[in-house]
């Protein structure tokens, strides 16, 4: 079985933030970036099927800027056998909305053929939890949302 975690890069959840002068955004100025947390347990439980033999393989996927490459390498510290990133840098927006993300989500699912998505329940930068919902939705799958244990029979 394979399984595909998406995961996302926030500001790091031990920074402190700044907002911009005009107050339009957040300044990501020298802040430093991290794997959204809830992500990273995604990724932990995606390890550990694999290790107990119900998964046969773990990707990692992101969607984001080049420097998202970082959130990548973590993945597959933690355990993810292989990497895909969508790279978002040549739009020039830093940011992507849940329902442009979930819509190249489905199509790498279309292409690589998983038998589990595994995402974190929501990012710590916008908390808005839809990107998971939206991408079930898209795809026709059923979904199971803040699941605090994932068993296979």
């Amino acid at each position: 079985m394979k399984v595909l975690v998406a995961v996302k890069r926030v500001i790091d959840y031990n920074v402190k933030i700044r907002v911009k002068a005009d107050h339009s955004d957040v300044d990501l100025t020298n802040v430093k970036m991290a794997m959204n947390p809830f992500c990273e347990i995604a990724v932990e439980e995606a390890v550990r099927l694999k290790e107990k033999g119900a998964a046969s393989e773990v990707v990692a996927v992101t969607v984001g800027p080049k420097a998202a490459q970082e959130q990548l390498r973590t993945a597959l510290a933690l355990g993810a056998d292989r990497a895909i990133h969508v790279d978002t840098s040549a739009e020039g927006e830093t940011r992507v909305e849940s329902l442009a993300v979930a819509k190249l989500l489905k199509a790498i699912v279309e292409r690589e053929s998983p038998t589990l998505v595994l995402m974190g329940k929501q990012a710590i930068d916008d908390d808005s939890n839809q990107t998971g919902q939206m991408l079930a939705a898209l795809l026709g799958w059923p979904q199971g949302t803040f699941a605090s244990k994932v068993a296979i029979d």
